[in-house]
């Protein structure tokens, strides 16, 4: 049986497959063991919680970037801190997983002392969901909040057709007592770019709403022809803004790029992105006892879940439901990859001379 055809019939993938693919790949290319260790349980889990475009989807990106000088495999990560309740992290342009979990971590310590603290990045890179670093804080019992500036432009400032904002995430995540906490992801365009490459990557169409022409914002529905369009903001001019806003936040306060100095890592594969996030931990015991708060938040989910659903809706569904869903059955299951994408991974393992992903 040929490669292709072992590949069209593979079911899903374990995790730990997965991950085991993941750290080979990074320590091949120069990455220490512990830190290869940790970005492949972050994009490992990416995967399980449904994250599709940004977990191990993104293992040949990453690798290649590391390859062609564009990322720095043995990174420097330092922690300055400004204020009892700030800090800036230096990523030494390292893998934005590796910069990223040290901010979140960063944040909860702060906030352990100060009951809030903002954490921000600079020469950091992609990072894979926003979902990661918002959900760290809640197994602290904290609230998180996270944003960055994306890895490229795709999207216009509304009225234009020039590409100088991203898909800018802006992740929350809060704690609940029985219930599955709170995590609200979302890109402030209509979907991520990823969607967009996994698309493109299997030949499917993209549905009306997502992107327009530059030339004259006609719908874009053609995933191969996505270098001539735009994504589509989120409620219109309010999801640009809202890209505006945190690309300020993520990227000129931490003195990162935005606008015009983004890199797009799609298409430039040796060039520093100086990408810039933030990520926010709070203390909810600061405001009333923890466990009364996480009661609450279950009352309010159970209340919302039990409302009367819009007619032709079959339930009604909170943020951090499916995710909670995903995890637990992928990681039960294994996680669904399309068999383009495993064709991908086998053709990086044989390239780097690494086993290849275990089915």
């Amino acid at each position: 049986m040929t490669a292709a055809a072992r590949s069209e019939s593979l079911g899903p993938v374990r995790a730990e497959f997965i991950r085991t693919l993941i750290r080979n790949a990074f320590v091949k290319v120069g990455m220490p063991d512990g830190d290869a260790e940790k970005v492949a349980r972050l994009m490992a889990e990416a995967d399980l919680s449904g994250a599709d475009a940004h977990g191990v989807f993104r293992l040949p990106q990453y690798v290649n970037r590391i390859r062609k000088g564009g990322m720095n495999p043995r990174a420097q990560i330092m922690v300055e801190r400004t204020a009892p309740a700030a800090a800036l992290v230096h990523g030494d342009n390292g893998m934005g997983h590796l910069v990223m979990s040290k901010a979140a971590e960063t944040a909860i310590e702060l906030a352990k002392e100060t009951g809030v603290a903002w954490v921000g990045a600079r020469r950091s890179n992609h990072a894979g969901p926003a979902a990661l670093y918002a959900a760290m804080p809640v197994a602290h019992g904290m609230v998180g909040i996270y944003s960055a500036v994306a890895s490229s432009n795709h999207m216009a400032v509304w009225g234009g057709v020039e590409a100088l904002l991203g898909t800018n995430p802006i992740a929350f995540g809060i704690p609940a007592g029985e219930e599955p906490p709170i995590v609200l992801d979302i890109a402030t365009t209509v979907v991520s770019y990823g969607t967009i490459k996994n698309h493109q990557l299997q030949g499917k169409d993209l549905q009306p709403g997502w992107m327009v022409s530059k030339k004259d914002g006609s719908p874009l529905t053609d995933s191969s022809r996505s270098g001539e369009g735009i994504l589509l903001p989120i409620g219109g001019y309010k999801g640009s803004g809202l890209a505006l806003v945190l690309g300020l936040l993520a990227g000129t306060m931490n003195g990162a790029a935005f606008g015009r100095e983004v890199v797009d890592f799609n298409a430039d594969e040796t060039s520093e992105t100086n990408t810039g996030h933030f990520v926010v931990a709070v203390d909810p015991s600061r405001f009333g006892p923890l466990d009364s708060f996480k009661a609450e938040v279950d009352r309010h989910i159970r209340e919302m879940r039990a409302s009367e659903p819009m007619p032709g809706v079959e339930r009604v569904r909170l943020p951090g439901e499916e995710r909670a869903r995903r995890i637990a059955e992928r990681g039960a299951k294994g996680v669904p990859l399309s068999a383009e994408l495993i064709k991908k991974l086998d053709a990086l393992a044989d390239d780097l001379g690494v086993p290849r992903l275990e089915r």
